[in-house]
């Protein structure tokens, strides 16, 4: 009998520890599990909304995928396609004064290639605002908002240039003029959301920093 005793209260015992064990692990595995999801969520994003919408709340993962997913171009993004094709556009009537006036082949050969890199680019960008843009907003830019871009006067001086005197008025024109499209491919790259413009800005900035560098030379 005292055995049987003794075996039933080590069973009782064996049981109850068991389920303290049990207990305990529970809690462990749930707080867990929750430090995980609280620590995967982070802080919420407030999100702000269209004009005449309400804000929204998006969790820290919402707001990941939501940038990953949504190339929607801002306003960021379509002022710069609108700026930068007046932009080469200037540039283009600087060049197709070159095969007249410039006296320096590599002035000629440098205008040929940037006349041939940036109408393609026109183009393309024209063809992205006709997707993206609305029919009524022309949003045309004033000059002078526009960095790098040639005053009237200069352009005219250009125009009346001939020899030795134009190749030395490009190349100080038309580095101030890559110099501002870098500026602004610069600011889209970190205001725009569009996948294209950054991949054109990009583009720009490649392009232009090393014609600079060889218009330097060339000075």
């Amino acid at each position: 009998m005292l055995f049987r005793r003794a075996s039933r209260t080590s069973l009782a015992t064996a049981s109850l520890a068991a389920l303290a064990v049990l207990t305990l692990g529970g809690c462990d595995s749930g707080s867990g599990s929750e430090s995980k999801s609280a620590g995967a969520s982070g802080p919420s994003v407030l999100v702000p909304g269209e004009p005449g919408e309400a804000n929204r709340t998006l969790s820290a993962e919402e707001a990941a995928q939501q940038r990953a997913d949504d190339d929607t171009p801002n306003a960021a993004d379509l002022a710069y396609a609108r700026m930068m094709i007046e932009h080469h556009t200037q540039a283009l009537e600087m060049t197709e004064l070159a095969p007249d006036r410039a006296e320096s082949t590599s002035v000629k050969r440098l205008a040929a290639r940037i006349s041939a890199a940036q109408g393609p680019e026109i183009t393309t960008m024209e063809s992205w605002l006709k997707t993206y843009a609305k029919d009524d907003d022309t949003g045309r830019h004033e000059h002078t908002t526009m960095p790098g871009m040639a005053s009237e006067a200069q352009l005219t001086k250009l125009r009346a240039a001939e020899g030795k005197a134009f190749d030395d008025l490009f190349l100080t024109l038309m580095i101030t003029h890559h110099e501002g499209a870098i500026t602004m491919a610069t600011d889209v790259k970190a205001e725009g959301n569009n996948v294209q413009i950054e991949e054109m800005a990009d583009d720009v900035i490649a392009q232009q920093t090393s014609e600079i560098t060889r218009m330097r030379e060339m000075g």
